[in-house]
Formats: structure tokens, sequence, C-alpha cells
């Protein structure tokens, strides 16, 4: 799937700069937008957060990691998919 970016004046394919085109038989592709998280009260220390952003700092500012980032072990249950990709089976 290619990736597009906004060159100015039209969204172009990110790697060879080819203007996007659109088909008669799909919807017109659009750029995906996510809104930014809503604001919080900070549960280490109480102060505002307000964004993804500030979230990563207050993490970083007081010692602190994403619970997401925690996991490091990844297990599969399609074993077409292990033997395709050579993967180990834990």
């Amino acid at each position: 799937m290619p990736i597009y970016v906004f060159d100015g004046e039209r969204m172009v394919d990110k790697s060879t700069g080819n203007p996007m085109v659109t088909g008669p038989s799909g919807p017109v592709p659009c750029p995906r937008v996510l809104s930014d998280m809503e604001g919080y009260r900070s549960p280490i220390d109480g102060s505002w957060i307000e964004g993804r952003r500030a979230r990563r700092y207050d993490l970083e500012k007081n010692g602190c990691v994403d619970a997401n980032d925690l996991r490091t072990k990844k297990t599969f249950r399609n074993e077409r998919f292990i033997k395709k990709h050579g993967l180990k089976q834990e």
C-alpha cells in the first residue's frame, strides 16, 4: 500500500512522487487524521496533561513508561503464518 504525502499542491506517492490517482471503483482516498487526546490530570503528580506530546513528556519527566511498551513477547497461533515467516512458537 503506497504512502501519500502532501507536497503543497496535491497528494503524491512518498516513494515515487507520482500524484494520487482516484479510481472509479472506490471512494476517493483521503488522509487519515487522528484527534488528540482529551486533557486529564496526571495520576503521577497531578499536573494537567493536554495531548499525546504532553503525556510523553509527563511519563519521561517522572521516570515512567507506557504499559504498552512493556509487551516484548509476541505469540502467534496460526501455524501456517509461523511456518511461512520462519518463526518459533514459544
